[in-house]
């Protein structure tokens, strides 16, 4: 694949730190509707770099199918060159595969129906959503939300991507407030610049916190990986 972006057609262009010219805005390339085997179904596509994408994202591979993002993670060595692996899954049928590409590599990303839905509640092994617009529920794999899942909270409000009518993807919020229920107690003259120490969530995942955190406190924690953030200011 080609290393870097073609300006855009609008005139405006920024620098890439990573060499060459990037577009400051995305470029959006309108898509008409195909079917049999040729490209999939969606409104347009905007071009990205390969280390702009992002988890729920979907793009479109190198056989014209459309992809949604599973995992994606750059990594930056001091030698050599930079890349960006990424974990999906075909749409159409389920096919996962792995793909590494040079972070400046262009990419194109479809975008898709996104609706917001409010979580209600867990069904087995799926997870029902509503549309507070007009009530209709949607539910959502596990598989899908994979280690997101036990992050969703009653009323929270994720953004669900749909293609002809079915969950592709899901996002949550980027952060949550959870309480510690378990960790060490902390230790006179530690301060919040030691190391951190394991603690349980309320919602029973295990995180590591700064050592001056005690059990009952609540904090601010990434949904995506459960990583702390901040001592929660409620």
């Amino acid at each position: 694949m080609a290393g870097g972006v073609e300006p855009a057609g609008r005139g405006g262009q920024g620098p890439d730190l990573l060499g060459g010219w990037l577009p400051e805005w995305p470029l959006l390339i309108p898509r008409a509707t195909h079917s049999g085997n040729s490209r999939e179904t969606r409104t347009n596509v905007v071009k990205v770099i390969a280390s702009g994408v992002r988890k729920g994202n979907v793009i479109e591979h190198e056989d014209g199918k459309l992809y949604v993002v599973l995992k994606a993670e750059s990594m930056h060595p001091g030698k050599g060159t930079p890349t960006t692996t990424i974990d999906m899954r075909r749409i159409s049928d389920g096919v996962k595969t792995v793909v590494r590409y040079k972070t400046t590599d262009p990419l194109e990303r479809a975008f898709v129906e996104t609706i917001t839905h409010s979580y209600l509640y867990q069904d087995g092994d799926n997870y029902v959503f509503m549309n507070p617009e007009n009530y209709e529920q949607i539910q959502v794999s596990g598989d899908m939300l994979g280690d997101s899942a036990p992050f969703l909270q009653e009323g929270m409000e994720c953004q669900i991507a749909l293609f002809n009518g079915a969950p592709i993807s899901i996002e949550l919020p980027q952060r949550v407030t959870l309480e510690i229920v378990e960790t060490e107690p902390a230790i006179k003259n530690q301060t919040a610049s030691s190391s951190f120490k394991p603690a349980v969530l309320s919602n029973g995942v295990r995180t590591m916190v700064p050592p001056h955190i005690v059990s009952g406190t609540r904090i601010v924690v990434q949904t995506e990986d459960g990583a702390y953030v901040e001592r929660a200011k409620d």
